[in-house]
C-alpha cells in the first residue's frame, strides 16, 4: 500500500539497531514511496537536506555521513528541521540517550510523531511518562503526534502491541510473566536445562559473554534492570502508577561482595567463589521437578511487581524455553487460566529495528 502524503523522517542513532533500520527502510521504500529521510546523526556527525525535494539517499547515507562538513543540531533544531517540512515529520530515536528521551513531549506537541526502542523514556520517571502520553495525539491533544515504542520491550515481538490490544479492546489483565531477557534466558537455559546438568554458574556466564549475549561487562545483566525497566513499561500500560525501578524487588544476581569490584575482569575471575551457592539454588529446585528461571511478574490486582528467581516444573513454558528467547504470558479475564503466550527471539540489532519499522509503518498509515 502506497502512502498519498510523504513523511518526512530523521534518524538519531545510526549504530548496532539504527543501521539494521535504515537497511530495513531502504527495503520499504519500493512499497511506500512517499518515505523521505530528511535528516541522520550520530555521535558527532550530522547529515541534513536543505531542500525537502530532494531527501538524502537511502543507498549512499554511511559514505555521505562520514563526509558530512555539517555542523551536529541541537535536538530543538532537529526539532525546528522537522517543523518546516512540507509534511508530517517523525522522529526515530534508535539511541539510549536520556536526554533524547526527556525531548519527546516536545516533538510531540509540535505534532512530530516518535518512533523508538529506547527503554529511558518509558522507564524512568513516571512524570516524563505522563508528560509523553499528554503531549501525544490523543481526544485531548488532537495537534500531537503519535508515540510507538513497540521495541522498548522485546524487541520486534508484539508485546506492547498485544497488551494494547487487550486493553483497549475491553480485556482486564489478571498478570503478566515471564522471561524478558536474552541475557538471562541463556544463561538459565544453560544452567538448569530441564534435561541434563547444567554447567558450573561462573562458566556459564563467561560462556554467555564469550558469545556476545551479555553487555561488555556482565553486571549490567546481572543486576536484573533492563528486565526491571521493562516490567515498569509493561505494567504503567496496564494501569498501574510504578514511579521507578526501585519500586518493587529486584533480585540482583550480583554478590554482594563483587558488586564494587573496579573491573568486569575482576568480577570474572572471583565469580566461581560463589558458584556453590548457585548450584544449591539450582539443585533444590531440580529435587523438586523443578526448574528455576529469571522472570518478572505482574500482579495486577494485587498490584506487586517483581523480578528475580523463580522455581517452575519441567512441563511449564518458561521452563521449556530454549536458547536465548524471551516469553510472555498474559493472564486475562478473557483467556482464564490459559494464557495469551508471545514467544521468540528478545534481542538482537535486526529484529529490534523490525519493531521499529513496524512501528513507522504505523505512522505512516495513519498520516496517510
Amino acid at each position: 500500500m502506497a502512502s498519498n502524503n510523504p513523511l518526512y523522517v530523521a534518524i538519531i542513532g545510526v549504530g548496532g539497531v539504527g543501521r539494521h533500520f535504515v537497511a530495513q527502510l531502504r527495503q520499504l521504500n519500493s512499497r511506500y514511496s512517499k518515505l523521505r529521510l530528511c535528516l541522520i546523526a550520530r555521535s558527532n556527525l550530522c547529515l541534513y537536506t536543505t531542500d525537502f525535494q530532494k531527501p538524502l539517499s537511502l543507498d549512499t547515507w554511511e559514505s555521505d555521513l562520514a563526509a558530512s562538513t555539517q555542523a551536529p543540531l541541537s535536538l530543538q533544531d532537529i526539532l525546528y528541521h522537522l517543523r518546516k517540512a512540507p509534511g508530517a515529520g517523525v522522529l526515530v530515536d534508535n539511541t539510549s540517550s536520556q536526554d533524547v528521551a526527556a525531548s519527546y513531549p516536545k516533538f510531540l506537541r509540535e505534532g512530530i510523531h516518535v518512533v523508538t526502542p529506547n527503554k529511558k523514556a518509558f522507564s524512568g520517571s513516571l512524570a516524563l511518562w505522563k508528560d509523553i502520553f499528554s503531549s501525544a495525539k490523543s481526544p485531548s491533544s488532537p495537534e500531537g503526534g503519535f508515540v510507538y515504542h513497540e521495541s522498548s520491550v522485546g524487541a520486534g515481538l508484539p508485546i506492547i502491541s498485544t497488551l494494547k490490544d487487550l486493553t483497549e479492546t475491553g480485556d482486564e489483565i489478571v498478570r503478566i510473566e515471564g522471561i524478558f531477557s536474552g541475557t538471562m534466558s541463556f544463561l538459565f537455559n544453560s544452567f538448569a536445562p530441564v534435561d541434563g546438568q547444567g554447567g558450573q554458574w561462573s562458566e556459564e556466564v563467561r560462556k554467555a559473554k564469550e558469545a556476545g549475549y551479555t553487555e561488555p561487562d556482565p553486571r549490567d545483566d546481572l543486576n536484573g534492570l533492563d528486565v526491571a525497566r521493562k516490567l515498569v513499561i509493561l505494567a504503567r500500560l496496564s494501569g498501574l502508577a510504578i514511579e521507578s525501578t526501585s519500586s518493587f524487588p529486584v533480585q540482583s544476581l550480583i554478590p554482594k561482595e563483587l558488586e564494587n569490584v573496579q573491573s568486569s575482569d575482576e568480577f570474572m575471575q572471583r565469580l566461581p567463589q560463589f558458584d556453590r551457592s548457585m548450584a544449591s539454588i539450582r539443585d533444590d529446585a531440580k529435587a523438586e521437578g523443578k526448574a528455576v528461571r529469571y522472570v518478572g511478574s505482574i500482579d495486577i490486582e494485587k498490584n506487586v511487581v517483581s523480578v528475580g528467581i523463580e522455581k517452575f516444573d519441567s512441563s511449564h513454558p518458561i521452563a521449556a524455553l530454549k536458547g536465548s528467547d524471551n516469553i510472555v504470558s498474559f493472564y486475562t479475564k478473557r483467556y482464564g487460566s490459559n494464557p495469551l503466550i508471545v514467544q521468540g527471539a528478545g534481542a538482537g540489532g535486526e529484529v529490534t529495528a523490525m519493531g521499529v519499522t513496524a512501528d513507522l509503518i504505523k505512522v505512516l498509515q495513519r498520516v496517510s
